[in-house]
């Protein structure tokens, strides 16, 4: 393919107005997370077969009509890698596709030094769009939105035009999220929002009123591991894969505008097409996929209990996830992607919080919040022994 004349080019592809940023998106983005030996130092060296990987990746993006493209300073290698693709490999005119990059610094100075570091290694003197990257809890939305700190800086540096538009990604609870909309300071925010997880729908709800940008984080993985679908499910969707469902459901939403395909993309690629066109809302043929879906939940008493009244529980449980990993499972044939999620708990994480239920954590559940009719510790107890798989210690020593 001619990369110097990719305007001309007309893949099948579907694009949307991102929000007050008035770009025209194309509604799959190009991830860039998981780069082999992505996470291994020294960032700025790219080993032969990551730069073959990206460029591949990139290449194939390209040509499906991908205009879109993600990464983050916490991504490792990332920025470098496509810096080097884009720029010394390919040499693809910069007005052809939109950079998004995040970052998470505390302060404004480390604000400025930080987007510096970005710059160079994506080889670009602008960023159409910036994500503080993770604000997660409400201590984090206020570092970020303090008075002279970072977003403060990134408004700045979009004043001086090296940065066209600040938004923030999330992982957080719906509340969070709604207030760091409220705060008005942001253009586009990324989110999680699938069929499979619908919680977050209120915030798009009011990200649309404020003309904001809506990109969905990670729809084929965290939504449920769609490449590696269960019979089940596949059949319930049929006759399109449920990556391509899943896309078309997240996309019937009009305040949704991208969403983000991450590595391994090449897989993905050819289940793309299958998603156009996306209708918002679903058409009817959807809309029956989608009802077979729904009463899949009559298997179990209990699947239609989400548990979001159990939010910020005293036990530190993520008791919402924990049920509704226990739901795909019973319902969807969903276990496998309930023991990659399950297991990915971190007390003292916030990208993922959750403690397992321990003796003293299920002592301290709050059931004054929990329905009558929920036998909630005992459901809890039923996924953890289905799910729980305890981290192996491997002695390597070398015993004679």
């Amino acid at each position: 393919m001619d990369f110097k004349t990719l305007s001309l080019y007309k893949p099948r592809m579907e694009y949307r107005r991102f929000g007050k940023s008035n770009k025209m998106v194309s509604v799959i983005t190009l991830g860039g997370m998981r780069f082999k030996h992505g996470s291994e130092d020294p960032r700025e060296h790219i080993p032969q077969d990551t730069l073959d990987q990206c460029r591949d990746t990139v290449e194939k993006a390209l040509a499906q009509g991908i205009n879109l493209i993600e990464t983050a300073y916490g991504y490792g290698k990332s920025e470098h890698a496509y810096g080097q693709v884009l720029n010394d490999e390919l040499k693809i005119k910069r007005d052809s596709y939109f950079l998004m990059t995040k970052g998470n610094p505390k302060t404004a100075e480390e604000t400025r030094k930080l987007v510096a570091l970005q710059l160079k290694a994506l080889q670009t003197d602008y960023l159409d769009f910036y994500a503080w990257h993770g604000i997660n809890t409400m201590e984090l939305l206020e570092t970020a939105c303090a008075k002279g700190g970072p977003v403060e800086e990134l408004l700045k540096l979009k004043q001086e035009g090296i940065i066209k538009h600040v938004g923030f990604s999330t992982h957080a609870p719906l509340d969070v999220i709604l207030k760091a909309i409220e705060t008005n300071l942001f253009d586009f925010v990324n989110l999680h929002y699938y069929y499979f997880f619908q919680r977050n729908k209120a915030a798009i709800d009011l990200a649309e009123t404020k003309d904001m940008g809506v990109f969905i984080i990670s729809p084929n993985d965290k939504g449920g591991q769609l490449l590696r679908s269960p019979q089940k499910l596949k059949e319930l969707t049929a006759p399109l894969h449920p990556i391509q469902w899943n896309a078309r459901f997240c996309l019937s939403h009009p305040g949704v505008h991208t969403l983000t395909f991450g590595l391994p993309v090449t897989v993905q690629f050819d289940h793309i097409n299958g998603i156009f066109p996306a209708l918002a809302p679903l058409s009817p043929e959807d809309d029956q996929i989608k009802q077979q879906l729904d009463d899949q939940k009559l298997l179990d008493q209990y699947a239609n209990f989400d548990a979001y009244c159990m939010e910020n529980d005293p036990s530190g449980l993520n008791i919402p996830e924990i049920l509704r990993f226990r739901t795909l499972w019973k319902c969807y044939d969903m276990k496998d992607f309930g023991l990659y999620r399950y297991n990915m708990f971190q007390e003292k994480d916030h990208w993922f919080p959750g403690n397992f239920p321990t003796y003293e954590n299920l002592q301290n559940i709050d059931m004054s919040r929990c329905p009558p009719n929920i036998p909630l510790v005992e459901l809890i107890k039923e996924t953890h022994e289905g799910l729980y798989r305890p981290k192996v210690n491997i002695d390597i020593t070398c015993k004679k």
